[in-house]
């Protein structure tokens, strides 16, 4: 403290006695972080002279404040904390006014913004999301069973072919039902390529059409709730005289809310609009496959059934075969009768 008074007494700067105090404070404290530095150290290194040097090389490359300020300024380090404090205080500003608000519109102290016509059409989009998935989750189950019957129908035609290998009395009627199963299973795998391909468009429809623009709804939403709350802030700051100042600041922020609300509310009714259309383009296509699908495998017509797939671009699961309806192929006992027939002179 003496060497930092003649200092400041000697020196051609001229400080007051309070720079005196706070030069020295702060040669103190620099000291003092010296020496917890330096026991720090050869507390960890071991002790000894490699302690001291050590401790002596850390305090010589470490930059003063002044550079180190400089540094994390040069790097961004600052400006994104000072950017990360911003974001978290405001968001805990608009978390707080948007839980006011809600709680004043149960309690029905608030007003709230009402879209009649909107909010109409959001309550059907939920609603018809609801049936959509409910749709998807039936069809998948007949999906499901459908396979366990394919897969039924497998194991009984090779049942069948082994009793007519082992039977030789009742060898032809069981081939015959052996031909049935297996080309009912072949069929069967057909109308499966339509089920899956309905339900997995079904399920596009459902779990990302449908959800991208509830995405948009609830965006929608809570814009909704922050217009209300920063319009209830300006009614109470005009109501209650505060100053010029504050009023355009909060007249500001509420003229902010309302250009997002508003641009976010005709975002909602585009994207409302768009899915009603894509809706029905998508369904129309798939109705019609599953109908046409469906009534040409009970129906019996493979023609009919492998046009289906071939109309709607669907793959088949097995490879298509040129046969008749799989319900009207001649059995064993009926080629065995048209062998005969031919060979008669």
């Amino acid at each position: 403290q003496k060497s930092m008074a003649e200092l400041n007494v000697n020196g051609s700067s001229g400080g007051d006695a309070n720079d005196d105090v706070l030069a020295g404070t702060h040669t103190e404290a620099v000291r003092e972080m010296q020496k917890q530095a330096t026991s720090l150290d050869s507390s960890t290194g071991g002790g000894g002279g490699s302690g001291g040097s050590s401790a002596a090389t850390a305090a010589a490359s470490a930059p003063p404040p002044d550079r180190a300020n400089q540094i994390l300024s040069a790097a961004g380090l600052t400006g994104r904390q000072d950017n990360t404090l911003d974001h978290v205080r405001q968001w805990s500003v608009s978390t707080y006014k948007c839980t006011k608000q809600l709680v004043s519109e149960r309690l029905g102290k608030g007003s709230r913004t009402v879209d009649t016509d909107l909010e109409a059409a959001v309550a059907n989009l939920r609603d018809s999301q609801k049936r959509y998935q409910a749709l998807l989750n039936l069809a998948g189950g007949l999906a499901r069973h459908f396979q366990a019957v394919l897969d039924t129908q497998r194991v009984l035609g090779e049942a069948f072919r082994d009793l007519a290998r082992s039977d030789r009395d009742l060898s032809n009627e069981f081939g015959y039902n052996c031909e049935t199963q297996r080309a009912l299973a072949a069929n069967g795998e057909r109308l499966m390529s339509a089920l899956n391909f309905f339900c997995q468009s079904l399920n596009t429809l459902v779990t990302k059409t449908f959800e991208d623009t509830l995405i948009t709804v609830n965006n929608y939403e809570y814009a909704r709730v922050e217009f209300d709350a920063y319009r209830a802030d300006l009614e109470a700051a005009n109501a209650g005289g505060g100053g010029s100042a504050k009023l355009d600041e909060l007249r500001s922020k509420f003229e902010a809310q309302r250009t997002k609300y508003e641009r976010l509310r005709q975002d909602v009714l585009v994207k409302i609009k768009l899915l009603d259309e894509n809706r029905v383009r998508v369904m129309q296509k798939q109705l019609l496959l599953f109908h046409n699908a469906v009534s040409a495998y009970f129906s019996g017509n493979q023609t009919a059934l492998e046009a289906t797939l071939k109309q709607f671009s669907v793959r088949p699961m097995s490879g298509s075969s040129e046969r008749q309806a799989f319900l009207e192929q001649p059995g064993p006992q009926q080629k065995q009768k048209q062998q005969q027939e031919q060979k008669r002179p």
